[in-house]
């Protein structure tokens, strides 16, 4: 692995120390540690936050809407009338 980018990490003796002890027990160093456990907890988060979480409520009136007839607003219906007259079908 090559190193691209560098980040300090500055921590108080108690939190080096459980860090050092759980590296220690991964047998890993701590900057593989910190840097795994980092990396999963971005990924978790970043996965999380990627995702749209509904109620049954909610979840109900989206399908409702999903499955309900849908009728174009007149906005709609002259951005269409226009993408007709300027694009060329092949």
């Amino acid at each position: 692995m090559s190193v691209a980018a560098r980040f300090d990490l500055k921590m108080d003796p108690d939190e080096k120390a459980i860090v050092a002890k759980a590296a220690a027990l991964m047998g890993t160093t701590m900057a593989g540690f910190v840097r795994a456990a980092a990396k999963e907890k971005a990924q978790t988060l970043l996965e999380r936050e990627s995702r749209l979480t509904l109620s049954e409520r909610e979840f109900a009136a989206f399908t409702r809407a999903l499955d309900s007839a849908f009728a174009p607003n007149q906005a709609l219906k002259e951005a269409l009338t226009q993408s007709r007259r300027k694009v060329r079908r092949a």
